[in-house]
């Protein structure tokens, strides 16, 4: 990675321009910066970023006017965030409200939707049993609020300390497993839904740890792809029923999308869902999060600042 410098932007008719305040540093930025989704057409000069928070400063002819001067959250797509002016399409901006700082808004803006409608398409019910695999990212721990306040009866949880796993409890977790998932004799073997942010070569295992008719859902790969043949853990286990899906908000229509995005920002507005910072650092230490992540010792979200 390297500090560069480049044009400012101009926006195109139908994007803005945002004067960033504040940077989400997600899982995602570091899976395509190792390698690991080069087949999607990665390159070297790729800017990282998915998400940014701050005020609109210009934009393009299409949209209105009234936008400029207003505090947002906008998604910039698989790239473009880790800049001072970042460009957005105007149907990926979000008004922020009173109260949620910049900061709060880039470790939510994308995790909690994730955790939202990747329960929702494990047909997630009240008094069922979860496990979230990875759950020390802001992903996993939006889901452990997530998966209690929807009734959980087990909210099952792999970390890789005892002090995570204090932190995840704070947050609604029941139960803490090694990332192995074992650890805690008082937890169920098995489990209704496992969410698993993870991927790697260890997901297969977890297919064994599901309920008959249960479901896990793959929302990422932050330790890589699973083996080629991970589906043969279905078909050895054929009747018992389980299924494993895997989820993108790509697949969200918009409207909902924003919708879900708008309630999450009032819920931590006001305190009924929280945001996990692990640090906030300038622009131009980048390269010191992603080291952070690639170590493991984050938890919750780096968030920097221009």
């Amino acid at each position: 990675m390297a500090l560069i410098d480049v044009p400012d932007p101009t926006p195109a008719a139908d994007e803005v321009v945002v004067d960033s305040s504040a940077i989400g540093v997600g899982g995602v930025d570091a899976v395509i910066r190792r390698g690991t989704l080069g087949g999607y057409g990665f390159t070297e000069g790729h800017i990282p970023g998915s998400e940014v928070a701050g005020v609109v400063s210009a934009v393009g002819a299409d949209v209105d006017a009234s936008w400029i001067g207003r505090r947002v959250w906008a998604f910039t797509g698989t790239g473009g965030g880790y800049v001072e002016r970042a460009v957005a399409s105007i149907g990926n901006v979000v008004p922020l409200p009173d109260g949620l700082s910049p900061v709060d808004a880039v470790t939510l803006g994308s995790a909690a939707p994730v955790a939202h409608f990747g329960l929702a398409h494990a047909h997630f019910a009240a008094g069922e049993s979860v496990l979230i695999r990875g759950a020390a990212g802001s992903i996993g721990i939006a889901a452990v609020q997530l998966a209690a306040q929807g009734g959980a009866d087990v909210v099952a949880v792999t970390s890789s300390n005892p002090e995570r796993g204090r932190r995840l409890r704070d947050l609604g977790a029941t139960h803490v497993l090694d990332r192995a998932g074992d650890g805690d004799p008082t937890a169920s073997g098995a489990f209704d839904v496992i969410f698993d942010v993870v991927g790697g070569e260890h997901m297969p295992a977890f297919i064994d740890r599901l309920e008959p008719n249960g479901r896990m859902v793959v929302v990422g790969v932050a330790a890589g792809m699973p083996p080629a043949d991970f589906g043969m853990q279905l078909l050895r286990a054929f009747q018992k029923s389980r299924s494993i899906a895997t989820f993108s908000l790509d697949t969200v229509p918009a409207p909902r999308l924003d919708q879900v995005r708008a309630e999450q920002f009032a819920a931590a507005a006001d305190g009924r869902l929280l945001s996990v910072v692990h640090e906030v650092l300038s622009l131009d230490q980048a390269a010191e999060a992603h080291r952070q992540m690639d170590a493991g010792s984050v938890f919750g979200r780096i968030v920097l600042v221009p």
